[in-house]
């Protein structure tokens, strides 16, 4: 279940991003990358990134290292510690919650459905493709 007023901070977040950056006109695909802060591993950041390839095939997510476009510092910030469950594999549910009710209700989700694809996944790991486009 979404948290709903955790989800209006994701939301604001990456509506400033889309609202306040063009995104290259070479844009093949977005990627929400996941990093642990801090060294408990509690805290996640997640930083949008438009990469100009894309290969739906690559369970490796390879097209997502190659940045057309960064949020780069400006990041979406969570804090785990209170949660019963800590797993990398919980953390990652539930910011791909987020992107998907942001796909469904988002002010600016056709910037990012216009794309062939997204992904999401920790920077160092693999990448889920969350959505891809029928279109080639």
């Amino acid at each position: 279940m979404i948290q709903i007023e955790i989800y209006e901070h994701f939301a604001a977040w990456l509506d400033n991003l889309l609202e306040n950056n063009e995104m290259p006109k070479n844009t093949a695909a977005f990627n929400f990358n996941l990093y642990d802060e801090n060294a408990e591993g509690l805290v996640y950041a997640m930083q949008l990134i438009a990469s100009d390839r894309f290969a739906p095939d690559d369970e490796s997510g390879e097209w997502a290292c190659y940045n057309a476009w960064s949020s780069e510092e400006d990041l979406f910030m969570l804090d785990f510690s209170d949660e019963e469950d800590q797993s990398f594999e919980y953390i990652q549910k539930v910011f791909t919650e987020f992107v998907n009710e942001y796909l469904e209700n988002g002010k600016y989700k056709d910037i990012l459905l216009d794309s062939q694809g997204i992904g999401i996944g920790h920077v160092d790991g693999d990448i889920d493709l969350i959505y891809k486009a029928e279109k080639e």
